[in-house]
Formats: C-alpha cells, structure tokens, sequence
C-alpha cells in the first residue's frame, strides 16, 4: 500500500472487505509500506486481485514471518492489528439522494463494499442495532435545512426538500422538523454511546453536535419552523452534551449559510488559504501504544490535499481536549479530521465534502474515482470503514 507499489488503493479495501467476507483473518501491517494488508494466498484470492486492478506481492511463509516479526520490534513505530469481520455498513441518507451527493457511498462503490442505506424511520424504530458502523454525510440534525435559505429559498429543489422533511415529521408524529431531527440525533448518539463507530463528513458534523447542544432549546427562526426562536437562546446551549465541540457560537442570522463559528470556511477566506497550499497533515501516532489513531491515518503520504464544504474543517480551540486531532492545516491551524470515544462507541469527524472536488457546489458533476484510484484523502474514508474489523487493544495514552 506505499505510493510506489499499488496502482488501486481505494479497491485495494473492498478486496480485504471481500477477503473477509469469506471469513478469512486479515493482518493490517499498521505503517509498513504504507499500511499493507496481509491476506491469505489462495488461488481465488489472487484472480480476485487481478480482476479489481489491485496490485499484490505473493511471499513465502518464511518471508510473510520475517516481516511480522520486524514489525514486532520495539524499535520500529509498526504493528500488527487482526482484521476478524467484515463489518456491517449503514450510511444514513435521505431517500433519492444522487450517490455523488456524498463522498462515502462512491468510494464504497468504487471499492465494491457493500453497505444499506437507511434515514430517519429506520433509525428511530432502533435499526441501528444491525449495524457496525454508521456514515452521516451532507445532513442538517438542526432542522434548518442545511442554512440553504439565503440562496436557494426558492429553488425547486429546496421548497420540495423542505416540503418532503416536513411530510416525514408529521407522519413520525413531530411538529415540527427541528424536533423529529433532534430525536433522531439522540438515537444516534445513544448507538455510539453502545458501542457503533459514527464516521460524519461535511455539515453533519457539527450539525450533530450543535442539536445535542441544544436540546430543549428552539433556535430555529420562523422560515424554518413557522415560529420564533427561543430569547436569548445562546446561553441555554449545553456544551456537555456535545461530542467534540465546545464554546462555539451560533450563527443566528437565517440568511448566511453557516451554523456556527465551529467550521473554518469564512475564516480561511480571510487569512487566504490559496489552493495551491490548502494542505493538511497527518498526525504521526505511535503504532504500539496509539493503534487506533494510527489505524485512521494510514496512508501513502502523510501531506493530504485540502477540500472545502458546506463545513470544511473545525476551529481548534472549539474542540474539546480530550478529543484527537488526526489531521491539522499548519497554514491556519484548523483541525481537518478528529476522533473521539463516547461511551462504549467511537466517533470520526472529516470536514469538507469531497476529496477529489476542491469546492464542490450544487449541481456539479460527479466525481469519477476512475481517476483518483490512489486518491489519499478517500483513503481516510476507507480506513474508518474497516476500523470496526480490527480485534480491539486498548489505547496506552
């Protein structure tokens, strides 16, 4: 998996999700040669390789030990992490939405990992329970219809959205949007505090933690709820209910479209972070002692290619401390991707809506991962979807 030796990284993890669908064991060799998978030899194995394009090495028992063992050494900042089962996927997403309004379901597909597509009625009945590992993409949990209202109030598209929100709630016995939307936000984070791995891009990050924040509290204006939002409701917002953020501020003003001062969009704009440097670093973690942050940032390049979206990174001193920062902008000192535990469970934060699409806006064309198959950026994608494999050892730090 270096950058030299694999023509595919992105199929390279649908083929060890197939390898483990066959109920095969798979080593993760956590930071040697970029985060290889060391997987069985069969005869089927090897033609399944060649078909998807992803390069592969076969070695001898002799030589597959002696690299095992070299990883072993104390001396070396690798270890091997067990992959046990193929892990059972759900990205929750509207009814209808185009594949390539979200990142993860094409870079699932592109890798040929299968996963179920579910919303809000299969959340509240408790569906949650079936699954592994749960994607939250482009969504709003504040019930503000993702602050598109200055722009697009009367776009098609936008009044029927809203129109099919407001349907649902009604037939899931809420009043209003914002109150069926926080309801299914407690679910989520009840999942997670059981056990489930959340992985959210885009708006749904802090769009998530800022409806927790504000239970019980009404901070929506009439455009989107048809009454008035709660006097002076900024000060009855709890930050202890949140997941990563802390102390933000919210954006009361229903035309600008942002929910608060977590996300680092209008910020960078100001301090000119120009394309051509809009790069963000991945931490380096100690494989022995930290395997879980290590298992996130595997990749062939510890430099990634910023992206923007609708929330495109996180505001440092908002996050709260005892949440990880995996991945930085030196530029301007925003954090790009964080992980936490809640619970029994785990979460992952990634801002920004596509890897491959600079500054993705509504209508754009799909992205085509056709020509982006080594593409760093939906590697961090792909190494939370596998993460719920891993035969868990307990974080030393």
């Amino acid at each position: 998996m270096d950058a030299e030796a694999q023509q595919n990284h992105l199929k390279a993890y649908g083929m060890t999700y197939w390898v483990l669908e066959k109920q095969f064991k798979v080593n993760w060799l956590l930071n040697y040669r970029g985060g290889s998978f060391l997987l069985p030899d069969t005869a089927d194995i090897r033609k399944e390789c060649q078909i998807r394009g992803v390069s592969f090495e076969v070695l001898s028992d002799a030589a597959a030990n002696a690299i095992l063992e070299s990883i072993s050494s104390p001396s070396q900042n690798m270890e091997t992490v067990i992959l046990e089962k193929a892990p059972k996927i759900a990205v929750y997403t509207p009814k209808g939405k185009q594949p390539w309004d979200d990142a993860v379901t094409m870079v699932l597909t592109y890798a040929e990992i299968p996963y179920t597509e579910i919303y809000d009625e299969e959340v509240l009945s408790d569906q949650l329970l079936l699954y592994d590992w749960l994607h939250l993409h482009h969504e709003d949990f504040t019930g503000q219809y993702g602050k598109f209202f200055g722009a697009y109030r009367n776009a098609p598209w936008y009044i029927e959205q809203k129109k099919e929100a407001e349907a649902l709630a009604a037939k899931l016995g809420y009043n209003k949007v914002s109150e069926e939307k926080l309801a299914v936000a407690l679910k989520i984070r009840d999942y997670v505090i059981g056990g489930g791995f959340m992985f959210a891009m885009c708006s749904a990050t802090d769009s998530f933690d800022i409806a927790l924040a504000a239970e019980g509290v009404d901070i929506c204006e009439p455009m989107f709820d048809g009454d008035n939002s709660d006097a002076n409701y900024q000060a009855r917002i709890n930050y202890n209910a949140s997941f990563a953020f802390k102390d933000f501020m919210l954006e009361k003003n229903p035309v600008v479209y942002e929910f608060s001062d977590i996300d680092t969009t209008l910020d960078r704009m100001n301090k000119r972070v120009p394309f051509p440097q809009d790069y963000f670093t991945l931490m380096d973690f100690s494989a022995k002692w930290d395997p879980i942050p290590t298992m996130l940032c595997q990749n062939h390049t510890q430099l990634v290619k910023g992206f923007m979206g609708q929330t495109t990174a996180f505001k440092g001193d908002l996050i709260k401390s005892n949440v990880l920062r995996l991945g930085e902008c030196k530029l301007n000192g925003e954090a790009r991707y964080i992980h936490g535990t809640k619970g029994k469970g785990m979460f992952t934060f990634y801002g920004g809506h596509d890897p491959e699409d600079y500054q993705h806006k509504v209508g754009d064309a799909p992205t085509v991962l056709d020509l982006h198959p080594n593409s760093p950026g939906y590697r961090l994608i792909l190494n939370n979807v596998l993460f719920p494999a891993a035969r868990k050892k307990k974080q030393k730090t």
